[in-house]
């Protein structure tokens, strides 16, 4: 089912599962979750789940996209602003990117898994988004020649974050990513304090497909 009682329904109930940020709930009840998936699963395409899209990852389940941009968000709310320049590291379907692209002025988005990058790109051209960048890359090196960023975001797990991606932040900027093993994943949020070190704050339990690359 792709209706719009299908997109409502999906919408309400991340407010009933703790997402408070009215932006994020419009832009998630207005992306057309269903071309990002392929349409043997359209009628679940509006479901709060992941789904498989091939080449063993997934498009994340619609609360932990809703989360991790409300979290990206809030942050620049208490500072009376908002993150400019953006950075995904892992395009995957293209969802984040699109539901980011709808909240952010840019948006640089970098994934390594080549066939995946080509049919995001299509959704992107379809969907007429200009403000979106992206490119063929290990993933764990960011996108230096774009640096510094506002804001990253990570759609794949490590034990850490790699330290070329936290040195593509401003000082004062603000990343998201899970970190953990597979059978235990943390969402963080790191902040620049200006000084060069990190305020990290624990978001609650999530799970990612692993953060690959040939850079540790």
């Amino acid at each position: 089912m792709t209706s719009q009682r299908a997109r409502d329904r999906l919408a309400n109930s991340l407010k009933d599962a703790g997402i408070r940020d009215p932006r994020v709930i419009e832009v998630i009840r207005n992306t057309p979750r269903h071309h990002f998936i392929d349409q043997a699963l359209h009628a679940r395409a509006y479901e709060n789940t992941a789904l498989p899209i091939g080449h063993g990852q997934t498009i994340s389940q619609p609360w932990v996209v809703a989360r991790m941009t409300e979290a990206l968000l809030e942050s620049f709310d208490a500072k009376e602003g908002m993150p400019r320049k953006v950075l995904e590291i892992g395009t995957g379907s293209g969802y984040q990117a699109v539901v980011l692209a709808a909240l952010v002025p840019q948006l640089f988005t970098v994934e390594r898994i080549e066939e995946l990058l080509r049919q995001a790109r299509r959704r992107f051209r379809q969907l007429g988004l200009p403000n979106v960048r992206s490119k063929h890359d290990d993933g764990k090196l960011g996108w230096a020649d774009e640096a510094p960023f506002d804001a990253i975001i990570l759609t794949a797990a490590g034990d850490t974050v790699p330290t070329r991606i936290l040195d593509q932040l401003t000082p004062t900027g603000v990343l998201v990513a899970p970190v953990g093993s597979p059978s235990s994943q943390t969402l963080i949020r790191l902040r620049g304090d200006g000084q060069g070190d990190f305020i990290q704050e624990e978001l609650g339990a999530v799970s990612f497909v692993p953060l690959l690359g040939g850079i540790g």
